[in-house]
């Protein structure tokens, strides 16, 4: 029997639509939810948002111990968001990680068993320790949000996104991350250890009975949901950019290529992410136009992946950061 209440047919009103203001506001208490069981890292968590807002994935670079996994689980579950893990390692096989075709003998007949892509977030922790034949498991599903096997194509959930984790230390065992890898996440976060007082405040949960196994009794709830991000999403990528920006962006990705320090410069793509990151910041901080200030804010965690170093520089020591700053001081900002 219908409710009397809800209205039905074609004379029924549209839901509701929230308000950039209040979308921004939900985002916003996001963060305190995952703050509830992540303390400090608020730029990583600002950098996931400006990912998933932008379609994009990132990886977390950090040394073991930093709450790079915590921080996901903690965000997907402030999403209200489906998410796996998948714990890479030398032995597994590109079907571990999209799936496989296998034989049902109840059915007597072949099928296709999901693997833990087919969710929305995706934790790929440790992605340096599997082999590039395993690394590459994942390019069709970052870049084309799907999934071939035994010539049928299979869509992934969306909203979908790769968070993969890297040990920047530790090399025994490890297989570097590709170029075309690489350029397949948006951004790359750097996870640093925490200060002092920070690291007080991690003891003094965990010394109150902090378990972060327990995301629910640490009281992280869902406070938006995937129709939220969608129009999120929807109005991030209508922040208004002027040609004079586009042209400034071209011009910093140009200068990558040309430094002396750099063998591999920032690519179009390279160019159209940064476009992107910018865009969902401006729309972050409640701006109506992309500025300078935003393209500049989403350079060094949007290009540092991308840009190759010389071998030379790199025994001088030299920052792929520090170059990406000298680029910004050298690059006319138009006004």
């Amino acid at each position: 029997m219908t409710d009397p209440a809800t209205p039905t047919g074609p004379t029924a009103p549209a839901a509701p639509t929230a308000s950039d203001a209040e979308l921004r506001e939900r985002l916003g208490r996001v963060r305190t939810e995952v703050g509830r069981a992540v303390v400090g890292q608020d730029g990583a968590v600002t950098g996931l948002i400006i990912a998933l807002l932008a379609h994009g994935h990132v990886l977390l670079e950090g040394v073991p111990g930093v709450a790079k996994t915590l921080l996901v689980r903690a965000l997907s579950r402030a999403l209200d968001l489906d998410t796996r893990r998948i714990q890479f390692t030398p032995d597994l096989m590109p079907g571990d990680v999209t799936g496989s075709v296998v034989y049902d003998p109840r059915d007597a007949a072949f099928e296709f068993r999901e693997g833990p892509v087919f969710t929305n977030i995706l934790l790929a922790d440790e992605i340096n320790r599997t082999p590039p034949k395993t690394q590459s498991a994942l390019l069709e599903a970052m870049e084309e949000r799907q999934v071939s096997t035994d010539g049928v194509t299979r869509p992934l959930p969306d909203p979908f996104l790769v968070a993969a984790t890297q040990n920047p230390v530790e090399y025994e065992g490890t297989y570097a991350l590709p170029e075309a890898q690489l350029d397949r996440f948006l951004l790359k976060l750097v996870l640093d250890l925490p200060p002092r007082e920070t690291e007080v405040e991690v003891l003094r949960r965990h010394a109150d009975g902090f378990d972060p196994r327990d995301l629910e009794a640490a009281g992280v709830r869902a406070v938006l949901d995937a129709d939220g991000l969608a129009a999120a999403r929807g109005a991030a990528a209508a922040v208004t950019v002027t040609d004079e920006v586009l042209g400034y962006v071209v011009d910093l990705a140009q200068a990558t290529r040309r430094s002396p320090s750099v063998a591999l410069g920032a690519s179009p793509r390279g160019a159209t992410a940064l476009l992107a990151a910018s865009k969902a910041w401006a729309w972050l901080r409640g701006d109506a136009a992309v500025t300078p200030d935003h393209v500049q804010a989403m350079l060094p965690p949007t290009w540092r992946h991308r840009v190759v170093l010389r071998p030379e520089a790199e025994l001088e020591g030299v920052d792929v950061d520090a170059i990406l700053g000298s680029v910004v001081q050298q690059v006319r900002v138009p006004l």
